[in-house]
């Protein structure tokens, strides 16, 4: 079987089909196991890191950590599932797309939390692309919100419903939890509309809330071969006093060169230190 087979073989557990034979299977196939969280959705986390465990540079400069294999893997992961969520703070720094472009297969739901709603509209996720929501805390106006209201093609009617609109993108509510949103919310939030196999695409900071709060099914982690020695670490968790705190796990590597790639199974559980 070649390696576009494989691919097509991979893609069509979308639809039913059974988990294929080989390394695609072995590491895409658990995104399709029956869901353990009681929001009904499986939820892959996902960074790329240095050998030293930084996802960018003091600067804030992270394009390009991982290498082409990873780019492939991103936009796989994407394709496999319902909807890709990112934070404000990668909105800000990559004006991502979140399509797969690399990749055959379908564009899943754009989901960005920004609980301050602090963003404008004026980036291209909110301007053009697949179906997109804008996650913001409830009683969240934001200083863009009545000019982005406006950029609304059709005065923001939709499907025979007005909507509260950001730019092409709908305007999602949910409770506070602390200084970001209540991610449990968000998850039922996303499997009352069929979303359920949920790809938390970054950053770093929100990876790591969805970590703490026990709502990662599966984490993967790119490792590539560079060696910064300073930069923005890529997991922020509350300070741990002894190695009993940390969280220990399983894991299987797959090599995507030139990176290598660590697939582990989380299975909701969150690190002592956050318990």
């Amino acid at each position: 079987m070649t390696q576009g087979n494989d691919w097509d073989a991979a893609l069509a557990m979308r639809d039913g089909g059974p988990v294929p034979a080989g390394e695609l299977g072995r590491l895409f196939g658990p995104l399709f196991a029956p869901p353990r969280g009681a929001d009904g959705c499986v939820v892959v986390g996902r960074l790329a890191q240095t050998l030293d465990g930084r996802i960018a540079t003091v600067s804030g400069s992270s394009q390009w950590i991982g290498g082409p294999g990873d780019i492939l893997h991103t936009h796989r992961l994407r394709a496999l599932c319902d909807a890709v969520l990112v934070g404000a703070g990668t909105v800000r720094a990559d004006n991502p797309r979140l399509t797969t472009r690399e990749c055959s297969g379908p564009n899943p739901v754009r989901v960005v939390l920004d609980p301050a709603r602090r963003l404008s509209a004026e980036y291209g996720i909110f301007r053009e692309g697949p179906p997109t929501l804008l996650v913001v805390a409830a009683g969240a106006a934001g200083p863009h919100a009545a000019r982005d209201a406006a950029m609304v093609p059709g005065g923001g009617e939709r499907d025979g419903a007005s909507r509260e609109r950001h730019g092409c993108a709908e305007v999602v509510r949910v409770p506070r939890a602390g200084d970001g949103l209540d991610l449990s919310a968000v998850l039922a939030m996303l499997a009352g509309r069929g979303l359920r196999r949920v790809f938390v695409e970054g950053g770093g900071v929100t990876v790591s809330r969805f970590l703490a709060a026990g709502c990662l099914d599966r984490l993967h982690v790119t490792v590539a071969p560079v060696l910064l020695g300073s930069g923005i670490p890529a997991f922020t968790l509350p300070e741990a006093a002894r190695i009993a705190d940390g969280l220990r796990f399983s894991w299987a590597v797959h090599e995507i060169s030139p990176d290598v790639l660590l697939d582990i199974a989380l299975d909701r559980a969150r690190p002592g230190v956050c318990a």
